[in-house]
């Protein structure tokens, strides 16, 4: 009888925990701690196209994600897509948690500290880019730059601990005192000092070079990027610290 007992539990513990963790909801510890929904699982409030205003048709509602629904690659854009941004900008010290995951060979990204501004023709052109890719894209070639959970053209993930394509990846950013750290799936793969000479050069060599990050202006908004490939987002929560 215990033994059946203690099985009934595990499985109505199991069963709280999947509850508690619902996608697009946020817990009673975090609405205590002062955590923050960016995407409340049903529409795109809070969000707009960078540089405009309404956000493209091929980004949907898809499950309680935001999706972006490219039945075919469409090179680097697709047609009534384009990258799209919180509303809301983000300064000082923050925490931000995502989930996401990709169809096969699709590439896009998450990006923080963007500015919107008739000099930055692109997100690209101002935003810090953390890899959201296939890793299979290059599977079996020498280019090792632009995989998961990459920072795109500054720095290497130090570990590639991936979900393949088809499964949802969690990913924990940190911004604080001066640090930089970035999980995924419960890895860190991304540890910086942004005061330090090694950060400093890493943005003056990479695109980023003429953004407000290079001047050591850590705020903005959030993005999502439009890469012509179908990708998925949910559970977008911030918590400023």
């Amino acid at each position: 009888m215990l033994k059946y007992a203690t099985l009934i539990l595990f499985f109505s513990l199991a069963l709280g925990t999947t509850i508690a963790q619902n996608p697009n909801t946020l817990s009673a510890d975090e609405k205590k701690a002062g955590w923050k929904l960016l995407f409340n699982g049903k529409d795109f409030k809070g969000w707009h196209a960078y540089g405009a205003k309404d956000v493209g048709s091929a980004w949907v509602i898809d499950e309680g994600a935001i999706k972006l629904s490219v039945p075919e690659r469409a090179g680097n854009k697709a047609k009534n897509g384009g990258d799209i941004v919180t509303d809301e900008e983000f300064s000082g010290d923050f925490e931000l948690k995502a989930e996401w995951k990709v169809s096969k060979f699709a590439n896009s990204g998450i990006f923080f500290f963007v500015k919107e501004a008739p000099q930055y023709k692109n997100m690209h052109d101002t935003g810090l880019e953390l890899q959201v890719i296939d890793d299979k894209i290059y599977e079996g070639a020498a280019e090792n730059t632009h995989r998961a959970s990459d920072f795109f053209g500054v720095a290497n993930a130090r570990l590639r601990e991936g979900n393949p394509q088809g499964e949802w990846n969690q990913i924990h950013f940190i911004v604080k005192k001066g640090k930089l750290t970035v999980y995924q799936n419960g890895f860190m793969v991304q540890e910086h000092d942004l005061n330090s000479k090694d950060w400093k050069d890493r943005i003056a060599k990479s695109g980023l070079a003429k953004a407000p990050i290079a001047k050591a202006i850590f705020s903005g908004r959030i993005g999502l990027q439009d890469w012509g490939s179908t990708v998925w987002y949910r559970n977008i929560k911030i918590h400023k610290l």
